[in-house]
């Protein structure tokens, strides 16, 4: 089973080559190889289309730990 990013990086395939394949919007298809998106299931069927592999074969969901986004843009405010 492998992630979206792992498969752009194994294929060479770029967001548009993928966006193009899938017939879905370039910053859809960022948002999902990043992790800030959970795709649904027709927007799942249309990337492991475009990829060439079964949905089966992809991991599914957020990557991103949204925590660590905020501590980044605001700063830890507390002293451990």
């Amino acid at each position: 089973m492998k992630t979206i990013d792992v498969l752009f990086e194994q294929t060479g395939s770029t967001v548009e080559d993928i966006a193009e394949a899938s017939k879905l919007a370039e910053p859809r298809v960022e948002a999902i190889a990043l992790g800030r998106w959970t795709p649904s299931p027709a927007e799942r069927k249309a990337l492991a289309d475009a990829f060439g592999v079964s949905v089966e074969e992809i991991s599914w969901g957020h990557t991103m730990d949204p925590r660590n986004v905020r501590y980044r843009r605001f700063g830890l405010k507390e002293n451990f």
